[in-house]
């Protein structure tokens, strides 16, 4: 089964007609809007990178219904293969990444797909190869426990936590204007960006509602472990999955397991939080901040271009949270990526 990107949602409501019924085992072949809904093409320049309308991400296709799915359930998903189209982009947004007081101006880097590698007018001598995985996956939350993340959600932001906005005039459909936006994840899915998920790796989530009402969108060619300037390599594509349904409580937060796959070299900066001791977030800061500076010294990369391409491959990873008084954050970057 083949599923079009003409009918998609942009917030998570359990009251969406399905937009088809899949049994288990069938292979389903989901056409995928880019995860900004088309916002930036190949004529678009940087300024409009800061004229985005996010109320309008994450375009998701679906929901789909999953026979014999039901409350109570666990859904695996197999993901089993993807396709990408031929551009992509990586936007610095003003406001949004995890060092976006550091990038306040709009940046855009466009790139050319092309023999499953993606290439950059801006990162010359760079090409990334496929890594590609759904940003975003999830299920359809229960009545109930849309409310409870709604209420959950707003008491965060009454602690001055950032929390996105509903902006329900952007919701698609406008029957789901009162849903829940899919910025973040949550414990049906969502807004994973777990970069694992690519094809041959499997992903279980509760099923809330019957049917399960599953989509999937925010398609990323590749990204690296935190994607941190907010975006990774955005493109449309397809994604191929295939269904099972189990009797059995699903994990309280959604479960993966991945392929095996062969270690890359690497060269890693390290972060470590002198000044302010036990703080992982100030310690991933210096991290990537330390290979920001080394790719703009030894390559010659313009820093918000630098910043970019972090954000499509660069991972962060906690190397230790033992060693008093200060733990030590590592930025890997695969040195494949350059040709």
């Amino acid at each position: 089964m083949r599923l079009t990107a003409e009918r998609i949602h942009n917030r998570w409501h359990p009251d969406l007609d399905p937009v088809a019924a899949v049994e288990p085992g069938e292979d389903v072949t989901f056409e995928a809007r880019d995860g900004l809904d088309g916002q930036l093409t190949r004529a678009s320049t940087h300024e409009d990178a800061g004229r985005l309308n996010l109320g309008l991400g994450h375009p998701l296709t679906g929901p789909v219904y999953v026979e014999g799915a039901e409350p109570g359930q666990t859904l695996e998903v197999e993901f089993v293969s993807y396709e990408p189209d031929d551009f992509g982009t990586t936007a610095i947004i003003p406001g949004f990444g995890f060092l976006a007081d550091l990038f306040p101006e709009p940046h855009l880097v466009k790139w050319e797909i092309a023999g499953s590698l993606a290439r950059s007018e801006e990162l010359p001598g760079v090409a990334v190869p496929q890594d590609m995985f759904a940003g975003v996956v999830g299920v359809a939350p229960s009545p109930e426990r849309m409310e409870r993340y709604r209420a959950r959600e707003e008491a965060l932001r009454d602690r001055g936590q950032p929390v996105a906005d509903a902006l329900p005039e952007a919701a698609q459909p406008g029957a789901a204007a009162d849903g829940l936006r899919t910025i973040p994840p949550r414990e049906t899915g969502g807004n994973l960006d777990v970069r694992q998920l690519v094809a041959g790796s499997k992903l279980w989530l509760p099923v809330d509602v019957p049917g399960a009402l599953f989509s999937i969108g925010d398609l990323h060619f590749a990204q690296g472990d935190g994607e941190v300037c907010g975006t990774a390599i955005e493109v449309a594509g397809t994604v191929t999955v295939r269904f099972a349904v189990h009797d059995v409580p699903a994990p309280a937060f959604p479960a993966y397991e991945t392929p095996g796959s062969p270690a890359r070299r690497s060269f890693a900066t390290v972060g470590i939080p002198v000044e302010v001791g036990m703080d992982l977030n100030a310690a991933a800061r210096a991290a990537l901040l330390e290979m920001i500076g080394h790719l703009e010294r030894r390559y010659g990369f313009e820093r918000p271009a630098a910043y970019a391409l972090c954000s499509a491959c660069v991972d962060l990873r906690i190397s230790e949270v033992v060693d008093v008084p200060y733990p030590l954050v590592s930025a890997l970057l695969p040195l494949d990526v350059f040709e």
